[in-house]
């Protein structure tokens, strides 16, 4: 609500809301404070809110335990890991980011949004199944699409043109429309 009241006074132009993992569900509770809605609400990684996630809670593994867990999802450097002094800086923010993953809860408010929703995915993404990531349809009342781009949980970084280039193509069919 927070984040919705600071940019409501922005939304008088054509705007899309894109969101990887855990900023997909936060795009998403955006979208659902707003008006008007985004034109396209783009979601990456991130499995349907109301669908559970079958994925182990991490955030309170000890910190080797959490560090060797963030590595399955292909995420970190190995700069960065073998960096103690950076890691150190790092990890109360990725626990906090883990626990909100973690803790969150859809609550329905039993309307979907107006908006259409292209949800993306990583074919080799371990977290993130092809069934959870289509159940964001029901979350829409206008059209949905899923795509699925080589690569794991991070697919953003290694198909990154293919990703928005699709985002651009979706873009241009809506205002082709108009």
């Amino acid at each position: 609500e927070e984040i919705a009241n600071a940019i409501q006074s922005e939304l008088d132009k054509p705007f899309f809301f894109f969101g990887h993992s855990f900023g997909a569900v936060l795009a998403f509770e955006v979208a659902r404070c707003i008006s008007p809605q985004p034109q396209i609400l783009f979601v990456s990684a991130c499995g349907a809110p109301h669908v559970p996630n079958p994925n182990r809670p991490i955030h309170r593994l000890s910190d080797s335990e959490f560090i060797k867990s963030l590595q399955e999802f292909n995420g970190l450097p190995a700069e960065v890991v073998n960096n103690a002094e950076l890691m150190e800086l790092l990890l109360p923010v990725l626990r906090a980011d883990f626990e909100a993953v973690e803790k969150y809860q859809y609550t329905s408010n039993e309307h979907r949004l107006d908006c259409p929703i292209v949800a993306f995915g990583g074919a080799d993404d371990s977290h993130v199944d092809r069934t959870r990531l289509d159940a964001w349809e029901y979350h829409t009342n206008d059209s949905f699409k899923s795509k699925i781009f080589q690569g794991d949980h991070f697919f953003i970084n290694t198909a990154r043109q293919s990703v928005i280039d699709s985002m651009k193509t979706e873009i241009n069919s809506l205002h082709a429309k108009d």
